[in-house]
This record gives structure tokens, C-alpha cells and sequence, in this order.
């Protein structure tokens, strides 16, 4: 079983819990901190932290994002590493502000402490939705599905044309209502496809979108971040 890192024997690392999970799904943040509190690294909490300025950008605010990226970079300045469970916010200050030592769970998990084994056991069928972001800024490839392969007793399940978009796109939902929802449906209608009971994946955004549309549809399948399940301990 890989736990620890074979590069670093201790590294501290400050959480960057972003907007949503703060103030919606706040599980998912503290889910990050026991998985890598469990690897033996010490994880803190700057709480002068605010928005990666993602929201800003996309609504045509660059100079007020551009300042939440400076004063991200003043609040983490000082950690070995960063890691937030949001590939797109990740892929924000990295590809827009040229932010450096910041991570989405599952790449500094398995890219960077070269772990793939967390010791988490979740016996459950469970499908992986590759968010956009994940796949194209932040290009994690497949490190959430190899998390996720060694997680006892889970099942994996197929999701035809993963890669597809949600529909959410952040202000894209808002927008493009329609088309959005025309979207969501088609991924939930492959999720129920894959015969899973739970949905995962690294964007709070995404499962937001996907959950609240299951919700609606009546479906048994639930959605949870990969945080959560990585999460529960054997």
C-alpha cells in the first residue's frame, strides 16, 4: 500500500477551500484536510483567504480578478504546496494568473506525493464524470480513477462519454439556461445508464449542477466529491 510520499516525508500544506465548498459544501473541505492529515502532512487554514477571482474573470471583471489572484498569492505565499478541491478554480489561477505550487486534490495526491492508495474503503458502485476543467486546464488525467481503484470495496463503473460537459460552465448555466439544463440532462441520463449509486467527481460545480438535476429527475443515484470518498477511513 503507497501512502506516504516518496519525496516528501512531511509536507505542510495550506487548504484553499474555494467559494462553493465554503459555503455549500463545507464536508468537502474538511474532507481534504483528514485525507491528507491521515497521509501524515500537516494541512492549515489561512483564514484571511478569499475568492480565486474565477467568477470575476468569466463575468468580464479582469482587474478585480487579477487582485484576488495577488492577494491569493500573498495568503499562500509561504506553504510547500496549496490544494483546494476545485480543479477549475485551480485551473484559474494557474492558466489566467500564472500562480504557481497550487493543486487539485487528486493531482497533488497522486502527481506530486506519489500516492494512490489512501486507505479508504467505500462499497459502493460508483461512476467518475471528468469535468471540463479537470481535463483541459488542469489536464489531472487519470488520477482521480486511479484513487479510485484502490478504494476498498468500490465499484467502478463505466460512464459513457464521461468527458462531456455538464452544462453548468459557471455562468454558462446562468446564461444559457436552456441549453445548460439540455445538457445536464443528457449526463444524468448517463449516469442512471451506468448503473451507479453514487456520482463523483473533483468539482463541487459539476456535482451542484448534476445532483440538483437528479433531485429533480427522482433518481436514487446521489452525488458525492472525491474528497468524501476518499475520505472514509477503512
Amino acid at each position: 500500500m503507497r501512502r506516504r510520499s516518496s519525496r516528501f516525508a512531511r509536507v505542510r500544506i495550506g487548504l484553499f477551500v474555494t467559494c462553493l465548498a465554503d459555503t455549500l459544501f463545507p464536508s468537502v473541505g474538511r474532507a481534504t484536510v483528514e485525507v491528507l492529515e491521515r497521509l501524515g502532512h500537516e494541512v492549515v487554514f489561512p483564514r484571511e483567504q478569499t475568492c480565486c477571482g474565477q467568477m470575476h474573470l468569466n463575468s468580464g471583471y479582469p482587474r478585480e480578478a487579477e487582485r484576488l489572484a495577488r492577494r491569493f498569492g500573498r495568503v499562500f505565499g509561504g506553504f510547500e504546496a496549496v490544494v483546494a478541491p476545485s480543479s477549475s478554480c485551480v485551473g484559474t489561477l494557474r492558466q489566467a494568473f500564472g500562480v504557481g505550487n497550487v493543486f487539485e486534490l487528486s493531482e497533488l495526491l497522486v502527481g506530486r506525493l506519489g500516492v494512490e492508495d489512501v486507505g479508504a474503503v467505500f462499497p459502493e458502485a460508483v461512476c467518475y464524470h471528468a469535468t471540463c476543467h479537470s481535463l483541459r486546464v488542469t489536464r489531472v488525467g487519470d488520477a482521480p480513477l486511479r484513487l479510485l481503484a484502490n478504494v476498498r470495496g468500490l465499484e467502478l463503473r463505466e460512464l459513457k462519454r464521461s468527458d462531456e460537459c455538464c452544462g453548468f460552465g459557471g455562468t454558462f448555466s446562468v446564461k444559457n439556461a436552456e441549453t445548460s439544463t439540455a445538457m445536464c440532462d443528457d449526463k444524468c441520463a448517463a449516469v442512471e445508464r451506468s448503473g451507479a449509486v453514487v456520482c463523483t467527481a473533483v468539482d463541487g460545480s459539476c456535482l451542484l449542477q448534476i445532483g440538483g438535476r437528479l433531485r429533480r429527475r427522482g433518481s436514487r443515484v446521489r452525488t458525492l466529491h472525491l474528497a468524501e470518498i476518499l475520505a472514509r477511513p477503512a
